[in-house]
């Protein structure tokens, strides 16, 4: 059977991709990366509820139909691109991970070529570590991190194509898995 491939295309993200990422609903244990209600968001101006926030930092992750599917968090620190990402729940685990991750970190790329590219995960939720990894992302760091259910364990994850040739790999290309 041959393996199915995902395009993705990543654009700005828009205040009404805002407003549906607030109604997701993810299953425990992956519960905890629920967001506020949209009209909270905005009043106090928080992440994507912060319109210069969601212009310079969100982007949104939409498939071949235009269909939302995510976004991505690319938070700039000196010399490193900080991802943070989110799928939609009900895409969660049907083998789009890597493909969505590689569409992710081509824009990271193409913003800040000269950026390492790093990302946050909890040590718990493998099904993100095998995308990440699948998505050329290594574990490089292990460290407790304050979250709003107390001191969590996180591993740190360093992008590392293998080759220049990854790099420039199309996102359908790679392997699938999910975050």
């Amino acid at each position: 059977m041959a393996e199915q491939t995902f395009t993705f295309k990543v654009v700005p993200m828009e205040e009404l991709h805002g407003a549906e990422i607030c109604t997701w609903t993810y299953e425990p244990p992956y519960n905890i990366y629920g967001w506020l209600p949209w009209e909270q968001m905005k009043g106090l101006e928080v992440e994507f509820g912060d319109p210069a926030i969601r212009g310079q930092q969100y982007v949104s992750v939409l498939d071949d139909s235009g269909e939302l599917c995510g976004f991505a968090q690319l938070f700039p620190i000196e010399g490193v691109t900080r991802l943070g990402i989110g799928m939609k729940p009900e895409l969660c685990g049907r083998g789009r991970g890597p493909a969505f991750v590689a569409a992710i970190v081509q824009e990271a790329l193409r913003r800040k070529p000269e950026n390492e590219i790093d990302l946050e995960v909890l040590t718990w939720n493998t099904r993100a570590i095998r995308a990440y990894q699948k998505a050329g992302f290594t574990i490089t760091d292990m460290y407790e991190r304050q979250t709003p259910e107390g001191m969590k364990p996180f591993y740190c994850m360093v992008y590392q194509p293998d080759s220049d040739e990854d790099v420039n790999r199309p996102a359908q290309e790679q392997d699938t898995e999910d975050p």
